[in-house]
């Protein structure tokens, strides 16, 4: 008995210096899709703050493919030591899962989240022609004129599409969807009002908006946006339980110690709370936004019911 417990107390000791001890080498920050866009810039704004918080490199790695599916797929299969950290976005952790059969990770089984970083607010804009001015407006109009208003969309299963179509189930319309290959032609077309409407991130299209090229109705997030503050949000603009906005968080495999856990998250808001760190997001059109472990869990739970029922309701299915 008296070995056993001296077993004990040394595995315990030597528990709690690798603990002390973390990290001792470099950690990788998984960014699930291609260098150049959204998610990768992210990492990369993040990386160097959590470097020297941490004492340690914190090394970007691009693991794209699937719609973020590889990257993500990788973290939750790797060892829960604290040296994989994932970029994790509302697309690859959300989405994904919801409209696609080919998913092999849980979003909440297979991780352990750590804080968001960063939300980029949905807006939806109209062309200057269109005869409303506000979102009870455009409803109504679409009431009266059932698919007649073209809703335009970054492609088939885009957050800009996928919106649209929460949109019309959160206020009983439908519009006809107009699918194109990106935003930027998307947009081209809004413009030139050969189509009526599109959800389109605030960071792109609040420029055309302060210039009058386009109307923005109501912002779809639960505040407003710093691009875009004198437009209301959907809840203020009278549209109840309507909220979608693309957002990214940090996560480490599920089973990752809680010491090593509460280490990410400590770091990194520090990192959020630095003017550099939201000088940078601003730049990018992106508002830093911090949450503990536990409210990066529900929002995953609530989105994941939420797009799940809009994969119900519209039958779409991503590959």
């Amino acid at each position: 008995m008296l070995f056993r417990s001296i077993v004990l107390v040394f595995a315990l000791v030597g528990f709690c210096r690798v603990n002390a001890a973390y990290p001792d080498r470099p950690i990788r920050l998984i960014a699930p899709f291609a260098p150049g866009g959204n998610i990768d810039i992210t990492a990369r704004t993040v990386s160097p703050g959590l470097t020297e918080q941490l004492g340690q490199p914190v090394v970007v790695e691009n693991r794209g493919g699937a719609g973020g599916r590889i990257g993500t797929e990788l973290v939750a299969k790797s060892l829960p030591d604290g040296y994989t950290l994932l970029l994790g976005s509302s697309g690859s952790l959300t989405v994904n899962p919801s409209f696609s059969t080919t998913t092999s990770y849980d979003p909440i089984k297979d991780f352990a989240p750590t804080s968001l970083v960063s939300i980029v607010p949905l807006v939806l804009v109209v062309h200057p022609s269109m005869p409303v001015k506000t979102a009870r407006e455009f409803i109504d109009l679409a009431k009266k004129k059932p698919n007649s208003v073209m809703m335009a969309s970054a492609g088939s299963g885009s957050n800009t599409h996928l919106t649209g179509e929460l949109f019309q189930i959160t206020v009983g319309i439908k519009l006809t969807h107009v699918p194109y290959k990106g935003s930027g032609p998307a947009l081209v077309d809004l413009l030139g009002g050969q189509t009526h409407c599109i959800f389109d991130q605030v960071s792109t299209s609040a420029s055309y908006v302060n210039m009058g090229k386009l109307r923005a109705l109501a912002v779809a997030s639960n505040k407003r946006s710093q691009s875009l503050s004198s437009i209301p949000t959907m809840e203020q603009a009278g549209v109840k339980g309507f909220e979608a906005a693309t957002y990214t968080g940090i996560f480490l495999p599920a089973g990752t110690s809680k010491e090593i856990v509460n280490r990410i998250y400590s770091a990194l808001l520090r990192v959020l709370e630095l003017p550099s760190t939201r000088d940078a997001f601003n730049r990018l059109g992106a508002e830093v936004v911090s949450s503990t472990p536990e409210e990066l869990s529900l929002k995953l739970s609530q989105d994941l019911m939420k797009w799940r029922k809009v994969q119900l309701q519209t039958g779409i299915r991503l590959n």
